[in-house]
């Protein structure tokens, strides 16, 4: 098996070292991962200037682009041929909720489903890694037994990438894996208003406080009570109940 390992956080961030190694027992790994941090990036592409790929191994490079430029290099350009799977992450932070929308951890695995090749994005639900990088090591071994289950999936879903999030506690006392749907977020005051040296006003996004909605059966509730959450996303945004009760809302203009 082939296997395509990207990121958000930058070629030299951890949690991809620790995702290569759990890939690296189930097939042959190639890693295309962006130079540079790129959280946040969600599923923007380079269009003003070309992109440079160096490659620093054999079946590895770093691009000066986004997650999303990575993947589509990657498969379009830079493997000798498509992968079996993109695995994109160990993202850094918790993926869920409205997180789906801005992460670029979640939107390199959606190019490579664009792509038409399966996909899987993979986050740990700890917002204190950088001051405990060591908290996923444990975490590898059984991501990689989850992975060789998810990539052993008799029929894995056709037009979907599953989003996989793993709380941030000891590997031992994780409870399980639950299917999940997402989960909602809120961000208050997340922009702080500043001032430049001049006395110009600036604004800086980012922080403020987040409240979950944690609902039965969301990947909040699974992260929250020990579990590994796995929540199958797709590319098609359109909102099917919407459609199906038009005759409640909807008058021909």
């Amino acid at each position: 098996m082939r296997l395509l390992c990207s990121n958000d956080d930058g070629i030299l961030a951890h949690g991809l070292a620790c995702l290569e190694r759990a890939a690296g027992e189930l097939g042959e790994v190639y890693v295309v991962a962006p130079d540079r941090e790129q959280s946040a990036m969600s599923h923007s592409l380079t269009l003003h200037h070309p992109l440079r790929p160096v490659q620093l191994g054999e079946r590895r490079w770093q691009v000066d682009g986004t997650p999303t430029d990575c993947v589509m290099l990657a498969i379009e350009a830079l493997l000798p041929q498509r992968p079996d799977f993109v695995l994109s992450g160990v993202n850094h932070g918790p993926n869920m909720g409205e997180d789906v929308l801005y992460s670029g951890t979640v939107a390199a695995a959606m190019e490579g489903l664009a792509l038409g090749v399966p996909a899987i994005a993979v986050s740990f639900a700890g917002r204190d890694f950088l001051s405990h990088p060591d908290a996923l090591e444990p975490h590898v071994e059984p991501l990689a037994r989850l992975l060789r289950h998810l990539t052993a999936l008799p029929a894995f879903p056709a037009h979907t990438l599953l989003n996989v999030n793993i709380p941030a506690i000891p590997a031992a006392e994780i409870q399980g894996v639950r299917l999940t749907r997402l989960g909602r977020r809120v961000f208050s005051d997340s922009v702080a208003r500043m001032k430049d040296p001049w006395g110009r006003p600036i604004y800086w996004i980012g922080g403020g406080s987040v409240t979950w909605s944690a609902g039965e059966g969301t990947d909040v509730d699974a992260v929250r009570s020990g579990f590994i959450s796995v929540t199958p996303l797709h590319l098609d945004a359109t909102h099917q109940a919407r459609l199906d009760d038009a005759d409640e809302w909807w008058r021909q203009p």
